[in-house]
């Protein structure tokens, strides 16, 4: 099985950008996404930078993926996306319709995770569009992805987010700027002062959601770690992990020894506890509500 390190979601400082993608040259990673999903008006690094940085890493032996944004809002995001969709080196994540449309019919894309693709039907369509391999929804639960994968259309590879915060909606609206008391268009870019969201609790106290400017992350973090060889065995490609601005490469490592067979699941699940931004959680996976953390007591593949 391969390992996926999805695009970078926070809005960090150019430096620490190019520092964490040179420590991810060095890891087990298979594929590298790149380039900024959330919002355009982050401006440390563009297109030029993000290509520059796809060459170091494809040099390196990665795959490279170029990700376009999830929410166009301007025609300077069309131009980018254009930009993105029309560059000859590199596949591209499609998060859009637009990017899908501009891809259709004239090269294989990845078909993102925020397409909406909940149904075999649909799924055969993007297919036919030219998708090479596609993201499942982050809250699909393991019954519906078997039976998507039992009508799969031949060589459409498969990909599972499997670390991480949620990516749980989009919004025109920037939740962080407004917890400043800062309009969207003068947001100061305050966002890269929280390198792993801005969490909000609830009136008790307890962790709810983590703010990422326009977008809403769940404040727990999705594992599925202990769930390797299930997603193998019904027929799961790659497990994506991501981005978090502590410990990537030790967590990259984990899956990698997971994934071989060289580190029990329990095992590697303790050590993401201690390494993990938030509370570990599953429950999506089982059906159940997102945040809770269902135990596990299977290890081999439904039928």
């Amino acid at each position: 099985m391969k390992l996926a390190l999805g695009p970078l979601l926070y809005y960090w400082p150019r430096q620490s950008v190019m520092r964490f993608y040179e420590e991810i040259a060095g890891t087990s990673v298979d594929i590298v996404y790149l380039g900024e999903v959330v919002c355009s008006r982050r401006h440390e690094l563009r297109l030029p930078d993000w290509l520059d940085l796809a060459a170091a890493l494809a040099g390196a032996g990665k795959e490279v993926v170029l990700s376009t944004q999830a929410l166009i809002e301007s025609e300077s995001d069309l131009k980018t996306l254009r930009r993105i969709t029309g560059n000859d080196r590199f596949l591209v994540e499609a998060n859009d319709m637009g990017a899908v449309h501009l891809l259709s019919g004239t090269t294989p894309f990845v078909a993102g995770p925020h397409l909406n693709i909940y149904n075999p039907h649909t799924l055969a369509l993007f297919a036919e569009l030219g998708a090479c391999r596609w993201v499942s929804p982050v809250e699909m639960p393991r019954p519906m992805l078997t039976d998507m994968l039992r009508a799969a259309p031949e060589g459409l590879a498969t990909e599972v987010f499997a670390f991480g915060r949620l990516p749980l909606a989009f919004s025109a609206r920037c939740f962080t700027a407004r917890r400043n008391n800062l309009p969207k268009d003068d947001c100061r870019f305050c966002c890269i002062e929280h390198p792993d969201g801005l969490s909000l609790d609830t009136r008790e106290g307890q962790p709810f959601l983590v703010l990422n400017g326009i977008q809403t992350q769940s404040a727990t973090v999705y594992n599925l770690i202990d769930e390797l060889d299930v997603l193998a065995g019904i027929g799961v490609d790659a497990v994506r992990i991501s981005p978090q601005s502590r410990y990537t490469p030790e967590i990259i490592a984990l899956f990698r020894q997971c994934a071989s067979g060289a580190l029990a699941a329990a095992q590697a699940a303790r050590e993401l506890e201690r390494m993990a931004p938030g509370a570990l959680c599953n429950g999506y996976w089982h059906g159940k509500p997102g945040l809770e953390q269902v135990a596990v007591s299977h290890r081999t593949a439904e039928a």
